[in-house]
């Protein structure tokens, strides 16, 4: 007889077979996907290389011919921008690829240290903002790599839809969350948007202004989230148009 509550023997083993066939599933349909991208990528940048470097060679042959040619410098003006963008969307899709299907190496990391780090990795974009960086910030668990990825987009976006306004300000925070984890909250002075629409920030080439206004592709806030989804964290956006943008982490206790 067995206890009440619980299964049979060969129920437990059922059950167990038939998880490891669906974690083996999973796993098959990751590495599918990592493939395909792959591929995708590959095989698409092989076209972007002859836009950009034969748009060059006729642009050259064209700069020698009488000046009615200008409309036609212009065509050739707009296929290399749009080649460009491509491959930086190309370069997105496979940033969150990797951040997806990496193998996670958490450890403990001062997030104080890990913010300046990812600051200093701006450059010279950083200099032109007021930074207040809360001094006691806690050490988290994670992958330090991809933490470095996470708060360089964060920091990067911050900076550069607050560059518009008279003084852009930065701030960065950390709090006691739920379950031990940590609140982390990146906030800007910047132009913000309709925060009605803050969660499609978070989806793929998603972008909230025109691209005269601010470049990129819409990449690097889906990479955050890849990179909060593998450590279990949470990551949502708050806005208002000319009231700056929050972004906060839910940051577990450890990652899962």
């Amino acid at each position: 007889m067995t206890g009440e509550g619980i299964p049979p023997a060969d129920t437990l083993a059922q059950l167990r077979s038939e998880l490891a066939q669906a974690r083996q599933q999973i796993s098959d349909m990751a590495a599918a996907q990592e493939d395909f991208l792959r591929g995708v990528s590959h095989d698409l940048r092989a076209p972007l290389r002859h836009v950009t470097s034969y748009g060059a060679l006729v642009r050259e042959v064209l700069q020698e011919q009488p000046p009615q040619v200008d409309e036609a410098l212009g065509f050739l003006a707009t296929m290399e921008q749009s080649a460009r963008r491509m491959a930086q969307m190309i370069d997105g899709l496979q940033a969150i690829a990797r951040a997806r299907s990496a193998a996670l190496r958490p450890r403990a990391v001062a997030l104080t240290a890990a913010v300046q780090e990812a600051r200093q990795a701006l450059g010279a974009a950083a200099e032109g903002a007021a930074w207040n960086i809360a001094p006691d910030l806690p050490v988290v668990q994670a992958d330090a790599e991809l933490l470095a990825q996470l708060l360089v987009q964060l920091l990067g976006n911050a900076v550069k839809f607050s560059r518009g306004v008279a003084q852009p300000r930065v701030q960065v925070q950390a709090e006691p969350a739920a379950q031990g984890g940590v609140r982390i909250t990146v906030r800007d002075n910047g132009v913000g948007f309709d925060g009605t629409r803050a969660q499609q920030l978070f989806g793929v080439f998603q972008r909230m202004h025109r691209e005269a206004e601010f470049e990129g592709v819409g990449a690097g806030l889906a990479l955050c989230q890849a990179i909060a989804q593998r450590h279990g964290a949470h990551i949502q956006a708050t806005a208002a148009p000319g009231a700056g943008c929050t972004v906060a982490l839910e940051w577990p206790a450890a990652a899962r």
